[in-house]
């Protein structure tokens, strides 16, 4: 672990704390009209209500912040926060493919591939300190169910997101 004046390191937690709700904030420009877009669609009967995402991913981005300024702390951490940037990035544009542009099969490959860099960078960070990877755990269970319910919304609305 490198050692951090406390001043760098508040600095550090709000500007990873920043960089992860930036992220948000780009999807949430795509999702303005979610709601009432996700609840015209058929749903499968295990879909979670439209009102449920807003607070999950409002938490899911800050634990993400708080585990890149763990990670951030530590040495040879340059790799695993290109990782986290790079699905962070990713994680945006899901939302532009599925909300604005309703390109479903885009949309279900977005997030498999999310999925798949959420995983790398849970390891990658996990190998720099464990308590990291640990707080992407719940993010990477929830872009399960995301996944799960793109692929069923898609396949239920091929008229809507063909």
């Amino acid at each position: 672990m490198r050692a951090h004046s406390k001043s760098k390191q508040l600095v550090g937690l709000l500007g990873w704390l920043g960089i992860s709700y930036l992220a948000a904030a780009i999807g949430a420009i795509a999702s303005i009209n979610a709601a009432d877009f996700y609840e015209r669609l058929a749903q499968p009967a295990w879909a979670p209500p439209a009102a449920v995402f807003g607070p999950v991913w409002m938490t899911l981005y800050g634990l993400m912040g708080i585990a890149a300024w763990l990670v951030w702390q530590e040495r040879r951490r340059s790799r695993a926060l290109r990782l986290f940037l790079i699905q962070l990035a990713l994680n945006a544009l899901w939302s532009w493919l599925y909300f604005v542009w309703h390109l479903g099969a885009m949309s279900f490959i977005g997030v498999l591939v999310l999925w798949g860099l959420i995983l790398w960078t849970l390891i990658a960070f996990w190998r720099r300190r464990a308590l990291a990877g640990v707080l992407l755990v719940p993010y990477l269970l929830w872009v399960s169910l995301a996944s799960a319910l793109t692929l069923a919304t898609w396949q239920l609305n091929p008229q809507v997101l063909g």
